[in-house]
């Protein structure tokens, strides 16, 4: 059984990886993924109301969404010379938002067609980008960014690695800046992926205090115990307040999220992440070649520079102090804006096979950390308070926005805030019936393979290790304070057992439930 180790002042990480096989015997049904549910879009609006008490107010809201919508969907180019947006590069995964958050509409997750392969993305504008991406990217795979868990000297890293430069763009001359060499990671098992998060119904998220996600992971403490099913929530350090955004639930604000990703998924600086990324070792002169723009790059407004308005017609009041406040807000105001209000998917569970779907979703299990009701904030009626219809509302995310170990399968040697490498947020299934890739790196099309995913074999452990090295007297170091984590197997492995001894019907109903979602 082979082990690999990856160590970081403050952390290590050990993975004990090993092989499991299956004998599947014949059934006389093998339940199938039914696929995509087909029709419209069952996403990609705002709610009829946002606000029930001043009909001024809601149509401003439903104003804000709309122009909110137009800034998500903006094409960057370096310096707004070529496509309209402002700030690419110097590195960049993507060049506009709703490239790569388009299934099945604005604001899902990856198309069909991978928008950094087809159409020659790579070139897009001149640019050289001569690496080879083959490995992980294709025109029908996800959209996808890349994670390195090891730095060269064996410390942990666990960012982003974007997988293309401006070098050679028609509008950043003389940038010399090459791309990460990708297949030495692969090669060496330190390369792994994610792929966009949806953003349907995030506001809602965002709405949902504290205090009423403790009380409904509390509220099965006594059943998830039984079946060996922890979790806990993702934290922030300094006010300890919960975070719950991202594939680890990371991002305390749908804000930082979409300043975080404006920043690492194009390169725009704003307000909130204000510095150019270039990677570790970048030299001065490179610097200095591939910076083309101030920091930073994308910020409030304080004259109106939009020139048409959201009907398509001259704006009069480009160039003055007055404007809405889409119009006088950065991009990543918008794009927090545009998630807030950003409606859940509608589900379309109705068939007798749905139904019964989605109770043996429940009876199994499933619905331990895939819950299916919350209820966001209801404000206590004091001044200013957001959108008032959404308050105290109901609302059905599949999902407890906590954070679960998934075992050795799963396990990506990552580290986000105090979720450790094999721990990740609960995924809500709200919209499942529309989506195309499935897991955080998006191994897999088939629903099915994607629920076998979450069981991994208990004898395989992933073992965390936290200490503080210090290092005194010429040399001699001391690990103090030292603690360690051992966690085998996944939190879900009880209930995948569950699912399995189902008859082959039974699965196809929960198959059949899940997509209609």
């Amino acid at each position: 059984m082979p082990l690999m180790e990856f160590f970081k002042a403050g952390r290590a990480t050990c993975w004990l990886v090993g092989i499991a096989l299956v004998a599947v015997s014949g059934m006389a049904q093998i339940p199938k993924d039914p696929g995509p549910r087909g029709g419209p879009a069952g996403a990609g609006g705002t709610f009829a109301v946002l606000d029930n008490t001043n009909p001024a107010a809601n149509t401003a809201d439903l104003d804000f969404f709309a122009q909110a919508l137009l800034r998500f969907q903006e094409v960057d180019s370096v310096s707004g010379t070529i496509e309209g947006g402002n700030g690419l590069g110097p590195q960049f995964n993507h060049n506009s938002c709703a490239g790569c958050h388009a299934q099945p509409a604005a604001g899902g997750s990856s198309p069909a067609k991978n928008p950094q392969v087809v159409n020659n993305f790579a070139h897009l504008d001149g640019a050289s980008n001569p690496g080879d991406t083959s490995k992980f990217l294709s025109a029908t795979g996800p959209v996808r960014e890349v994670r390195f868990v090891l730095n060269p000297d064996g410390s942990l890293d666990g960012g982003v690695h974007d997988i293309f430069t401006v070098a050679g763009r028609t509008d950043a001359p003389g940038c010399n800046l090459t791309q990460p060499n990708f297949d030495q990671a692969i090669s060496n098992n330190n390369a792994i992926f994610r792929v966009p998060t949806p953003l349907f119904g995030a506001g809602l998220v965002e709405m949902t205090s504290d205090e009423t996600l403790e009380l409904n992971l509390n509220s099965t403490a006594s059943q998830r115990a039984a079946l060996n099913i922890g979790g806990r929530f993702n934290t922030i350090s300094n006010d300890g307040t919960m975070t719950r955004f991202g594939w680890k639930a990371q991002n305390k604000s749908l804000l930082i999220f979409s300043g975080e990703a404006y920043n690492v998924e194009q390169g725009v600086t704003s307000e909130v992440f204000p510095s150019d990324r270039f990677p570790a070792g970048t030299s001065a002169s490179v610097i200095a070649n591939c910076t083309f723009n101030g920091a930073p790059e994308d910020a409030t407004n304080t004259l109106n520079p939009q020139t048409l308005t959201v009907g398509g017609v001259p704006n009069p009041n480009l160039g003055t102090i007055h404007g809405t406040a889409s119009e006088m807000s950065s991009d990543i105001v918008n794009f927090a804006a545009f998630a807030r209000l950003l409606a859940p998917p509608t589900p379309t569970t109705s068939s007798a096979s749905e139904l019964n779907g989605q109770k043996l979703f429940s009876s199994i299990g499933c619905a331990l950390c895939h819950s299916p009701t919350l209820v966001t904030q209801k404000a206590g009626g004091g001044a200013n308070e957001p959108f008032p219809a959404l308050q105290g509302l109901t609302y059905h995310p599949y999902s407890d926005f906590a954070i679960h170990h998934m075992g050795s399968k799963l396990t990506d040697g990552i580290n986000q805030g105090s979720a450790g490498p094999d721990e990740f947020r609960t995924a809500p299934l709200w919209g499942v019936g529309q989506r195309l890739f499935f897991l955080h790196d998006g191994r897999t099309s088939d629903l099915l393979a994607a629920i076998q995913a979450h069981s991994s074999p208990g004898g395989i452990c992933v073992i965390t290790e936290s200490y503080q090295q210090f290092t005194v007297n010429g040399g001699q170091s001391y690990n103090q304070p030292f603690s360690q984590s051992v966690n085998c197997g996944s939190e879900a492995n009880k209930v995948i057992e569950a699912f399995n001894v189902l008859q082959p019907s039974q699965q196809q109903d929960v198959l059949n439930f899940l997509r209609s979602l």
